[in-house]
């Protein structure tokens, strides 16, 4: 039977017809979908004529995370406690610099921070579970203690995760989707915290050798429904579920590019978005920028590019310029004078 794939077209016009249905319980609005068939020309159909159960997943309100509602952009600052990420490798392997860092994004407007002990660069190698979790635990322990915010533990690993959670972590972030350590998706389940299932093909080390998709819109969803329907399998909530399509992991330019053109299409998962874009290699190679520290511009202009299709959450470096412009954004085209 042909499998048919269903993209809301997300609207943020004040301006709403009374068929306008809300999008995630968030700040989008949609009244038709456009059908996506493999091999086929899409079709636009009114939004009511959508399956109950697709309707139902798109409209459905997102679970929070912690205190964080995800009815408004929310920003996920990086904090990597390593000595080789991409793009501020070793600025944060100190603890006090480290928790330097996070005050000043406390004052920047940061909703929820991500802690990363290893790096998922490309070519990076594989860090020892007791080495990372040397680099995170006492980080997050800090952190609880000081702040009263959500934290995110970015790991692979079901050990390091467990570590984590114990000290205080509210949200596991596994870009492996749970294929590197089964183990995760126990740890999951037990703890009953939300999980970010992100899309990669291959690992760090050979992800950006030639990869190659039939359809990478439709490819990256196939998967994440399958690596969902696999954590609910083993007990995991679909509420508690996070997707994210791993912009950079295993993508070229131009999968990229397609796949920030239908995100929308990932809210039919019935699950939060997470975007990580943040000083990418792709900005670069598209704005002719070499050095990672000066995309923030291009960063910001995806970043406005995701909210405009009601993605949930978004990872990035430069928190206080993306905050500001999400900001500004929310005024100008939402009418809201600041970010509730």
């Amino acid at each position: 039977m042909e499998k048919l794939y269903y993209r809301p077209i997300p609207r943020t016009d004040l301006a709403r017809p009374d068929t306008a249905l809300r999008l995630a319980g968030g700040w989008c609005w949609f009244d038709e979908v456009e059908v996506l068939r493999r091999g086929l020309p899409p079709e636009v159909i009114p939004a009511q004529h959508c399956p109950e159960e697709v309707l139902e997943r798109l409209t459905a309100k997102r679970r929070m995370i912690g205190s964080m509602n995800l009815e408004v952009p929310r920003v996920m600052g990086i904090l990597n406690a390593t000595p080789d990420s991409f793009s501020d490798g070793g600025e944060y392997f100190d603890m006090h610099a480290a928790m330097e860092r996070a005050e000043a994004m406390v004052e920047e407007g940061v909703d929820i921070f991500d802690i990363g002990g290893e790096s998922t660069r490309p070519g990076a190698e594989t860090v020892p579970e007791d080495e990372e979790i040397e680099r995170t635990v006492p980080l997050i322990q800090e952190l609880r203690d000081m702040f009263d915010m959500p934290i995110s533990i970015d790991t692979r690993k079901a050990l390091v995760a467990d570590a984590a959670v114990e000290a205080g972590a509210d949200m596991i972030n596994d870009v492996s989707a749970m294929e590197y350590d089964p183990g995760m998706a126990e740890l999951a389940m037990v703890s009953g915290l939300p999980i970010c299932l992100m899309h990669a093909q291959g690992d760090p080390e050979t992800m950006q050798d030639k990869p190659e998709y039939d359809d990478v819109l439709l490819d990256v969803y196939d998967h994440l429904e399958e690596r969902i329907a696999l954590a609910e399998a083993e007990g995991i909530d679909r509420a508690a579920i996070i997707s994210d399509v791993g912009i950079g992991f295993g993508k070229t330019v131009e999968h990229n590019l397609t796949l920030l053109r239908g995100l929308s299409l990932f809210h039919s998962l019935g699950c939060p978005i997470l975007l990580g874009v943040s000083r990418k290699r792709f900005i670069g190679t598209i704005a002719g920028v070499e050095a990672a520290k000066d995309r923030m511009p291009g960063t910001l202009a995806v970043t406005l590019a995701g909210i405009a299709q009601g993605v949930q959450i978004h990872r990035v470096h430069d928190v206080a310029e993306i905050k500001q412009g999400v900001n500004l954004w929310a005024a100008l085209t939402l009418g809201w004078e600041d970010e509730k």
